[in-house]
């Protein structure tokens, strides 16, 4: 799979991308830089400046996503984990998934008034789960 990906925005099928996008699709959830090197680097030989390098063109050629939480730091994802709507803790990063999508309706009313075609959406609200709410009430 990896590699068709690659291959359908003609980019170099390598070692390095393709165990980047497996453990992208593993993850199934946004993740960081950071976290896929400690992942990765067991397996193959890359510093974490090459997995930035990887991340970017892949988020250029559109094969990623890319978002910037309160926290500061980028969390990349493949298309069908970044069309979701999730809540963030922002205090210990937990993600909840949301099934429904609300924005159907406003999709479609965009695409008519703008000629768009949308082709992706995501929806993320941030604030504090359960448990870091208890911690602060206590």
């Amino acid at each position: 799979m990896e590699q068709n990906i690659l291959k359908a925005v003609e980019l170099k099928t390598t070692q390095k991308r393709r165990l980047l996008l497996l453990f992208l699709q593993k993850q199934q959830r946004p993740t960081t830089a950071e976290d896929l090197y400690e992942k990765v680097k067991p397996l193959v030989a890359i510093n974490l400046s090459t997995v930035y390098r990887n991340l970017n063109t892949l988020t250029e050629k559109g094969i990623l996503t890319r978002s910037i939480r309160q926290d500061g730091k980028a969390y990349y994802s493949l298309p069908s984990q970044g069309h979701g709507h999730r809540l963030f803790c922002t205090s210990c990063n937990a993600v909840v998934s949301i099934d429904a999508c609300p924005l159907g309706e406003l999709q479609e009313k965009l695409e008519k008034e703008t000629g768009y075609r949308i082709l992706d959406h995501s929806l993320e609200f941030k604030g504090l789960c359960p448990k870091c709410v208890a911690k602060i009430d206590e």
